[in-house]
Protein backbone atom coordinates (compact mmCIF):
# COMPACT_ATOMS: atom_id res chain seq x y z
CA UNK A 1 0.00 0.00 0.00
CA UNK A 2 1.33 3.44 -0.89
CA UNK A 3 0.95 5.73 1.53
CA UNK A 4 1.54 9.93 1.48
CA UNK A 5 1.23 11.68 4.87
CA UNK A 6 1.26 15.45 4.87
CA UNK A 7 0.79 16.52 1.31
CA UNK A 8 0.67 20.38 1.50
CA UNK A 9 -1.80 21.91 -0.39
CA UNK A 10 -1.03 25.50 -1.37
CA UNK A 11 -3.52 27.84 -1.84
CA UNK A 12 -3.38 31.69 -3.46
CA UNK A 13 -4.67 34.21 -0.50
CA UNK A 14 -6.05 30.99 1.98
CA UNK A 15 -4.35 28.88 4.63
CA UNK A 16 -2.41 25.39 3.15
CA UNK A 17 -4.51 21.67 3.77
CA UNK A 18 -2.42 19.39 4.82
CA UNK A 19 -3.77 16.00 3.22
CA UNK A 20 -3.03 12.45 3.56
CA UNK A 21 -3.47 9.61 0.92
CA UNK A 22 -3.55 5.76 1.38
CA UNK A 23 -4.12 3.62 -1.93
CA UNK A 24 -3.44 -0.08 -2.77
CA UNK A 25 -3.11 0.05 -6.62
CA UNK A 26 -3.74 -3.05 -8.86
CA UNK A 27 -6.72 -4.72 -7.23
CA UNK A 28 -8.99 -2.38 -9.52
CA UNK A 29 -9.94 0.59 -10.32
CA UNK A 30 -10.38 2.71 -7.35
CA UNK A 31 -12.70 5.37 -6.30
CA UNK A 32 -11.69 8.10 -4.55
CA UNK A 33 -12.96 8.59 -0.89
CA UNK A 34 -12.63 12.00 0.76
CA UNK A 35 -13.25 11.99 4.90
CA UNK A 36 -13.84 14.72 6.49
CA UNK A 37 -12.84 15.44 10.55
CA UNK A 38 -15.03 16.68 12.79
CA UNK A 39 -15.28 20.60 15.65
CA UNK A 40 -12.03 20.14 17.36
CA UNK A 41 -10.97 17.07 14.93
CA UNK A 42 -7.89 16.71 13.01
CA UNK A 43 -7.23 14.02 10.58
CA UNK A 44 -4.64 12.00 12.47
CA UNK A 45 -7.07 11.73 15.80
CA UNK A 46 -7.58 8.11 17.40
CA UNK A 47 -8.09 5.40 14.65
CA UNK A 48 -8.95 7.24 11.72
CA UNK A 49 -5.30 6.11 10.55
CA UNK A 50 -6.56 2.52 11.02
CA UNK A 51 -10.12 3.24 9.17
CA UNK A 52 -8.07 4.89 6.04
CA UNK A 53 -5.46 1.62 5.85
CA UNK A 54 -8.73 -0.40 6.06
CA UNK A 55 -10.85 1.28 2.95
CA UNK A 56 -7.73 1.24 1.07
CA UNK A 57 -6.93 -1.52 1.71
CA UNK A 58 -10.32 -2.79 0.08
CA UNK A 59 -10.05 -1.26 -3.28
CA UNK A 60 -10.29 2.89 -2.61
CA UNK A 61 -8.18 5.06 -2.94
CA UNK A 62 -8.42 7.25 0.87
CA UNK A 63 -7.88 10.93 1.85
CA UNK A 64 -7.92 12.72 5.13
CA UNK A 65 -7.09 16.01 4.99
CA UNK A 66 -7.24 18.66 8.28
CA UNK A 67 -9.76 21.70 7.82
CA UNK A 68 -7.13 24.54 7.07
CA UNK A 69 -8.62 27.09 10.17
CA UNK A 70 -8.93 23.60 12.47
CA UNK A 71 -6.17 24.76 14.71
CA UNK A 72 -3.43 22.36 13.12
CA UNK A 73 -0.37 23.80 11.38
CA UNK A 74 1.54 22.42 8.46
CA UNK A 75 4.50 22.10 11.24
CA UNK A 76 2.16 20.63 14.13
CA UNK A 77 -0.89 19.19 12.37
CA UNK A 78 -1.71 17.05 15.40
CA UNK A 79 -3.79 19.43 18.03
CA UNK A 80 -4.28 23.13 18.48
CA UNK A 81 -1.12 25.34 18.30
CA UNK A 82 -3.01 27.65 15.96
CA UNK A 83 -5.84 28.77 18.57
CA UNK A 84 -6.06 32.64 15.83
CA UNK A 85 -7.05 29.97 12.80
CA UNK A 86 -9.35 27.79 14.91
CA UNK A 87 -11.03 31.16 16.33
CA UNK A 88 -11.06 32.52 12.66
CA UNK A 89 -12.67 29.17 11.27
CA UNK A 90 -16.55 28.92 9.92
CA UNK A 91 -18.79 26.56 7.96
CA UNK A 92 -17.98 28.34 4.72
CA UNK A 93 -14.97 27.96 4.91
CA UNK A 94 -14.93 24.12 5.64
CA UNK A 95 -17.20 23.62 2.37
CA UNK A 96 -14.66 25.74 0.60
CA UNK A 97 -11.39 23.58 1.60
CA UNK A 98 -13.36 20.63 1.42
CA UNK A 99 -14.40 21.83 -2.41
CA UNK A 100 -10.10 22.28 -3.08
CA UNK A 101 -9.28 19.17 -1.58
CA UNK A 102 -11.76 17.22 -4.36
CA UNK A 103 -10.35 19.63 -7.21
CA UNK A 104 -7.04 18.85 -6.08
CA UNK A 105 -7.78 14.93 -6.13
CA UNK A 106 -9.08 14.98 -9.68
CA UNK A 107 -6.06 16.87 -11.34
CA UNK A 108 -3.93 14.82 -8.71
CA UNK A 109 -5.09 11.71 -10.01
CA UNK A 110 -5.78 12.70 -13.71
CA UNK A 111 -3.26 10.26 -14.93
CA UNK A 112 -3.30 7.23 -12.85
CA UNK A 113 -4.80 4.34 -14.31
CA UNK A 114 -5.56 3.32 -11.03
CA UNK A 115 -7.76 5.70 -9.55
CA UNK A 116 -11.11 6.39 -10.80
CA UNK A 117 -11.83 10.22 -10.84
CA UNK A 118 -15.35 10.36 -11.62
CA UNK A 119 -16.28 8.64 -8.72
CA UNK A 120 -16.10 10.63 -5.50
CA UNK A 121 -17.16 8.93 -2.28
CA UNK A 122 -17.58 11.40 0.81
CA UNK A 123 -17.56 10.47 4.63
CA UNK A 124 -17.93 12.98 7.08
CA UNK A 125 -17.86 12.75 11.21
CA UNK A 126 -19.41 14.95 13.33
CA UNK A 127 -19.47 18.31 12.21
CA UNK A 128 -17.41 16.64 9.22
CA UNK A 129 -20.59 15.04 8.66
CA UNK A 130 -22.97 18.35 7.89
CA UNK A 131 -20.29 19.73 5.82
CA UNK A 132 -20.08 16.55 3.99
CA UNK A 133 -23.86 16.83 3.56
CA UNK A 134 -23.93 19.88 2.32
CA UNK A 135 -21.62 19.30 0.06
CA UNK A 136 -23.31 16.42 -1.74
CA UNK A 137 -26.19 18.38 -2.32
CA UNK A 138 -24.36 21.29 -4.16
CA UNK A 139 -21.46 18.97 -6.21
CA UNK A 140 -22.44 16.43 -8.45
CA UNK A 141 -18.80 14.79 -8.87
CA UNK A 142 -19.94 13.37 -4.98
CA UNK A 143 -21.70 9.68 -6.47
CA UNK A 144 -22.10 8.33 -2.56
CA UNK A 145 -22.19 9.69 1.07
CA UNK A 146 -21.41 8.56 4.58
CA UNK A 147 -22.14 10.43 7.80
CA UNK A 148 -20.86 9.21 11.22
CA UNK A 149 -22.39 10.49 13.85
CA UNK A 150 -23.75 13.72 11.95
CA UNK A 151 -25.09 16.97 13.43
CA UNK A 152 -28.35 17.61 11.51
CA UNK A 153 -28.91 21.49 11.96
CA UNK A 154 -25.92 24.10 12.23
CA UNK A 155 -28.20 27.14 13.13
CA UNK A 156 -28.97 24.98 16.21
CA UNK A 157 -24.86 24.91 17.21
CA UNK A 158 -24.67 28.67 16.24
CA UNK A 159 -27.33 30.82 16.73
CA UNK A 160 -29.20 29.94 19.55
CA UNK A 161 -26.20 28.75 21.74
CA UNK A 162 -24.93 31.22 24.49
CA UNK A 163 -25.54 35.24 24.88
CA UNK A 164 -25.40 36.39 21.31
CA UNK A 165 -25.52 40.27 22.57
CA UNK A 166 -22.61 39.28 25.08
CA UNK A 167 -20.66 37.81 21.70
CA UNK A 168 -20.88 40.67 19.77
CA UNK A 169 -19.70 42.83 22.71
CA UNK A 170 -17.14 40.69 23.68
CA UNK A 171 -16.03 39.51 19.97
CA UNK A 172 -15.04 36.19 21.36
CA UNK A 173 -16.46 33.18 23.45
CA UNK A 174 -14.05 30.29 24.91
CA UNK A 175 -15.08 26.68 24.62
CA UNK A 176 -12.76 24.14 26.93
CA UNK A 177 -10.91 21.46 25.38
CA UNK A 178 -12.13 18.90 27.97
CA UNK A 179 -8.74 16.80 26.66
CA UNK A 180 -5.93 19.61 26.21
CA UNK A 181 -7.37 22.14 28.83
CA UNK A 182 -6.73 24.85 26.20
CA UNK A 183 -9.49 27.51 26.38
CA UNK A 184 -10.47 27.52 22.61
CA UNK A 185 -12.04 30.85 20.95
CA UNK A 186 -14.88 31.12 18.43
CA UNK A 187 -15.09 35.05 17.32
CA UNK A 188 -18.22 36.56 16.47
CA UNK A 189 -17.45 36.05 12.61
CA UNK A 190 -18.41 32.90 13.06
CA UNK A 191 -22.19 33.72 13.56
CA UNK A 192 -21.47 36.53 10.72
CA UNK A 193 -20.88 33.81 8.40
CA UNK A 194 -23.71 31.93 9.58
CA UNK A 195 -25.97 34.50 8.94
CA UNK A 196 -24.44 35.46 5.68
CA UNK A 197 -25.07 31.90 4.15
CA UNK A 198 -27.98 30.23 6.32
CA UNK A 199 -29.13 29.13 2.63
CA UNK A 200 -26.28 27.40 2.12
CA UNK A 201 -25.41 26.20 5.53
CA UNK A 202 -29.16 24.62 5.74
CA UNK A 203 -28.92 20.41 6.43
CA UNK A 204 -32.47 20.10 6.10
CA UNK A 205 -32.79 21.55 3.05
CA UNK A 206 -29.79 20.16 1.64
CA UNK A 207 -30.56 16.18 2.42
CA UNK A 208 -33.79 16.73 0.62
CA UNK A 209 -32.22 17.82 -2.21
CA UNK A 210 -29.73 14.60 -2.04
CA UNK A 211 -29.96 12.19 -4.92
CA UNK A 212 -27.25 10.00 -4.44
CA UNK A 213 -27.20 6.76 -1.92
CA UNK A 214 -26.60 8.07 1.68
CA UNK A 215 -25.79 5.76 4.72
CA UNK A 216 -25.98 7.30 8.46
CA UNK A 217 -23.73 5.93 11.43
CA UNK A 218 -24.69 6.62 14.69
CA UNK A 219 -24.39 4.97 18.34
CA UNK A 220 -27.21 5.04 20.29
CA UNK A 221 -25.32 5.54 23.36
CA UNK A 222 -23.84 8.89 21.94
CA UNK A 223 -23.76 11.99 24.32
CA UNK A 224 -22.69 14.63 22.23
CA UNK A 225 -25.05 14.26 19.26
CA UNK A 226 -28.44 13.18 19.89
CA UNK A 227 -29.28 9.82 17.87
CA UNK A 228 -32.70 11.88 16.90
CA UNK A 229 -30.26 14.15 14.92
CA UNK A 230 -29.36 10.64 12.66
CA UNK A 231 -33.40 10.25 12.60
CA UNK A 232 -34.06 13.60 11.29
CA UNK A 233 -31.88 13.33 8.43
CA UNK A 234 -32.87 10.05 7.41
CA UNK A 235 -36.50 11.44 7.44
CA UNK A 236 -35.70 14.16 5.72
CA UNK A 237 -34.04 12.21 2.71
CA UNK A 238 -36.36 8.69 2.35
CA UNK A 239 -33.45 7.32 0.02
CA UNK A 240 -30.70 6.82 2.85
CA UNK A 241 -30.27 4.58 5.29
CA UNK A 242 -29.92 4.20 8.74
CA UNK A 243 -27.54 2.09 10.82
CA UNK A 244 -27.27 2.29 14.61
CA UNK A 245 -24.42 0.97 16.41
CA UNK A 246 -25.30 -0.32 20.28
CA UNK A 247 -23.06 0.61 22.88
CA UNK A 248 -21.66 3.27 20.38
CA UNK A 249 -20.44 6.70 21.84
CA UNK A 250 -19.77 9.50 19.45
CA UNK A 251 -16.42 8.62 19.05
CA UNK A 252 -17.72 4.67 18.80
CA UNK A 253 -15.61 3.62 21.41
CA UNK A 254 -12.20 5.13 20.15
CA UNK A 255 -10.23 7.52 22.07
CA UNK A 256 -6.71 9.61 21.43
CA UNK A 257 -3.99 8.82 21.23
CA UNK A 258 -4.90 5.29 19.91
CA UNK A 259 -1.73 3.43 20.77
CA UNK A 260 -3.23 -0.16 19.51
CA UNK A 261 -3.14 -2.23 16.03
CA UNK A 262 -6.96 -3.60 17.14
CA UNK A 263 -10.40 -1.30 17.21
CA UNK A 264 -12.99 -1.18 18.94
CA UNK A 265 -15.97 -3.63 18.30
CA UNK A 266 -18.53 -0.97 17.89
CA UNK A 267 -16.06 0.76 15.64
CA UNK A 268 -15.09 -2.37 13.34
CA UNK A 269 -19.05 -2.41 12.63
CA UNK A 270 -18.59 1.33 11.53
CA UNK A 271 -15.77 0.35 9.29
CA UNK A 272 -17.49 -3.10 7.87
CA UNK A 273 -21.00 -1.47 7.22
CA UNK A 274 -19.02 1.80 5.28
CA UNK A 275 -17.19 -0.97 3.04
CA UNK A 276 -20.34 -2.84 2.23
CA UNK A 277 -21.97 0.31 1.09
CA UNK A 278 -19.05 2.45 -0.51
CA UNK A 279 -18.57 -1.43 -2.62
Amino acid sequence: MTIEKNIVLKREKNKPILIDIYCKEGLKISPIVIFCHGYKGYKDWGAWDIMAKRIAKNGFCFIKFNFSHNGGTVEQPIDFPDLEAFGNNNYSKELNDLGDVIDWAITHFKDNSFVDTSRIYLIGHSRGGGIAILKAAEDNRIKKLVTLASVCDFGKRTATVGNLDQWKKDGVKYVTNGRTKQQMPHYYQFYEDYIQNKERLDIKKACQKIKIPQLIIHGNSDTSISIKEAESINNWNPKSQLEIIKNADHVFNISHPWPHDYISSEFEEVIKSTLDFLV
